[in-house]
């Protein structure tokens, strides 16, 4: 079984969180001043430990094994959301630093803007070839809106060409992360082996009334699209249990009410509605759901009910062989302390596993939180997650497996 050094692993996993710290995590955004920083940083790691690092043009850095032989590609993101946690991505890339120092034919990935400052998982959408360079032309900071080609020139990145996943190079892809909920937690797991990563179903219902005055209009006149749109959702919020598989969320993200005044009945109203599962048979029925809650509403209400679909993506399951060497792993390491489950937030393993065999392995996130600056995990979980990932990839490698 392969030892990883778990000692060096913390301290690495500390000296990037010192890297735009804020409170006890960090603030690094895409391709700022700090994130860049970081970048330079995990070069110089992996030149340490014998691999050679490029960054590319949409700012990805990815470090070489120079080994012959299939090899695996460990790794996450390094970017954080806005004053948010040191250990969401950086746990997966630090990691695989770890395994490379440990001797093991790795290559090392940081993928560029998977929290989508300036666009949805550029890096790795890039690596598989699914951005284009109209879409690079396009987008802009969701914060402040200074256009992607402007930040990449800013950083130093313009005119590098964006890395391909190199056919025939790897056996796998692993990914492991924080949790970023708390199903390890409260079991007192260390372990979780992600089954998938959830498909995310978005939409945007638009209620079309009639906007009047508050005190003058009576209620059997009124055509109140906030009211329509709260009876929508209430509707969906008792009849999704009935339907739901055994881990489905679903969230209203925003209402907008138009012109949204104390005095004015609301002639529009526009809510953002999605649900997540990693089956596409409960996806197929909420959909219908939601489209049959739009119906009820025009047929109850005084109002014009639409439904558009903002997106719709595929649940991306994690490779059985994979789960397979990380339960084994997992049940050598810390018995009885693991379990399987899988992702209800998005990774840039959803867009390698397409591509290549792909796991992710979790550890617990204390008390659940992520994306805030006192996310958190326990230092020996931190530990054994490494050391699972490393006998697992140790495992991965010898086998009988080729690369894909």
């Amino acid at each position: 079984m392969v030892t990883a050094d778990t000692d060096r692993f913390i301290a690495d996993l500390q000296d990037l969180r010192r890297i735009g710290t804020f409170k006890t995590g960090v603030d690094r955004p895409t391709y700022g001043e700090a994130d860049m920083e970081a970048r330079r940083w995990l070069m110089a790691r992996m030149t340490e430990v014998g691999l050679t690092p490029e960054i590319d043009g949409i700012g990805t850095v990815i470090g070489r094994h120079q080994a012959p032989g299939p090899k695996l590609l460990v790794g996450s993101h390094i970017e954080s959301q806005t004053e948010a946690g040191w250990l969401d991505g950086a746990y997966g890339v630090v990691a695989g630093i770890a395994l490379a120092r440990a001797g093991l034919a790795v290559d090392v990935i940081a993928f560029a803007d998977e929290e989508g400052h300036y666009g949805p998982f550029l890096g790795s959408r890039s690596f598989t070839g699914l951005l284009g360079d109209e879409e690079i032309d396009a987008l802009a900071n969701r914060t402040h809106g200074k256009p992607l080609r402007q930040a990449l020139s800013e950083a130093g990145l313009a005119g590098k060409p964006r890395i391909r996943l190199e056919p025939g190079r790897y056996r796998a892809f692993l990914e492991a992360h924080i949790e970023q909920g708390t199903t390890l937690e409260t079991a007192d797991h260390q372990i979780g082996v992600v089954t998938g990563i959830v498909a995310i179903w978005q939409y945007r219902i638009r209620f079309q009334g009639q906007q009047d005055h508050a005190g003058g209009t009576t209620m059997i006149e009124r055509r109140d699209a906030g009211l329509a749109a709260v009876r929508t959702l209430a509707w969906v919020d008792a009849e999704f249990p009935k339907h739901c598989g055994e881990r489905t969320v679903w969230t209203c993200g925003g209402i907008t009410l138009r012109p949204g005044d104390p005095h004015i009945i609301p002639g529009e109203a526009e809510v953002i509605f999605q649900f997540r599962d990693i089956s596409e048979d409960v996806l197929a029925r909420l959909d219908a759901l939601l489209r049959r809650a739009v119906r009820e509403s025009n047929r109850r209400d005084r109002t014009v009910a639409t439904l558009e679909v903002v997106g719709q993506s595929k649940p991306a399951l994690c490779d059985v062989d994979v789960q397979r060497a990380f339960v084994a792993a997992a049940e050598a390491l810390t018995p009885g302390r693991w379990t399987s489950l899988p992702s209800g937030a998005g990774h840039d393993a959803q867009y390698m596993a397409p591509r290549l065999p792909t796991g992710m392995l979790f550890v617990p996130s204390i008390g659940g939180i992520s994306h805030h600056w006192s996310e958190d995990t326990k230092p020996e979980d931190l530990a054994m997650g490494l050391r699972v990932l490393a006998a697992a990839a140790g495992d991965l490698l010898r086998g009988p497996g080729r690369a894909v």
